[in-house]
């Protein structure tokens, strides 16, 4: 009966992000575009991180202006919330452990998409989803994010060292896809936030986007488990993202949210290992 449970759970759990419809073959020669051995497979393979880290993402990339109108005209986020999570884990799931020309398709299918991306701000100010700059951004909320929930929620061990590899490892896929500038390092992470926090802003437009990105849905059983991971992907961002948001956190509920979303976290590997 447990085992009848924990199978139908990992089974609903690897539907949530299409897991089983991925091809990850790789020869035992193919390099990939992430080595084996890089701290980005056990951080993109740890589905709690991913999942809270994701929607932390999102959260933190919607804050650009540029990031936000391409959502906002482009995106149908009001009711396409677990597709968007979805696509996003299919993407890095693909460049992470995939062979190399499976990413290399998935990074020019992305390409091709951004092609299409353009638009206008509220101000008048053309955008472009391909935009390098706007790349980098995109790519250093998502990794970042990912980052912070895996030591949060899986492994608060990993060196200083490892964690800068990380963030070098998968550079790669976002210079791939025309980013510039990536940084490589925790410091070089800091440094840049530091630069471009005077570019970001929150709205009735992001409040809206957010609000959607966070709603608990129509199935109470994924209800329940997307609430405690929204309340740990809020208290996940940064001071400064979530004070634009006007979501900063009470420090007195922060340990019920991180106690509730570890237990979600352990529920969910055990889940993943039935097979």
């Amino acid at each position: 009966m447990v085992e009848r449970a924990r199978g139908a759970l990992g089974d609903r759990l690897r539907a949530l992000v299409a897991s089983e419809q991925l091809d990850l073959a790789r020869a035992p020669d193919d390099p990939g575009l992430i080595a084996r051995d890089s701290p980005a497979w056990a951080v993109h393979a740890d589905f709690s991180a991913m999942m809270i880290g994701g929607i932390s993402a999102l959260l933190l990339q919607m804050l650009h202006p540029r990031a936000l109108a391409g959502v906002w005209d482009h995106s149908g986020f009001r009711d396409d919330r677990l597709g968007r999570l979805r696509r996003t884990a299919s993407f890095i799931a693909v460049t992470t452990f995939g062979a190399t020309d499976t990413a290399e398709r998935a990074i020019a299918q992305v390409r091709r998409v951004h092609d299409h991306v353009t638009g206008t701000l509220p101000d008048g100010t053309p955008y472009r989803a391909d935009d390098p700059a706007l790349l980098t951004w995109i790519h250093v909320a998502e990794v970042d994010s990912f980052l912070r929930a895996y030591l949060r929620y899986r492994d608060a061990s990993l060196s200083a060292a490892e964690q800068d590899r990380y963030l070098a490892d998968t550079a790669v896929v976002a210079e791939k896809l025309g980013a510039a500038d990536v940084p490589r390092s925790r410091a070089a992470v800091a440094d840049y936030y530091a630069r471009i926090l005077p570019e970001l802003r929150a709205d009735h437009r992001t409040r809206e986007v957010a609000a959607a990105l966070l709603a608990p849905g129509d199935d109470p059983a994924a209800a329940a488990a997307l609430a405690v991971a929204s309340a740990a992907a809020v208290d996940l961002l940064p001071g400064w993202a979530a004070a634009l948001h006007g979501r900063l956190q009470p420090a007195a509920a922060r340990p019920a949210i991180r106690a509730g979303a570890d237990g979600v976290s352990r529920v969910m590997r055990w889940a993943l290992k039935a097979r």
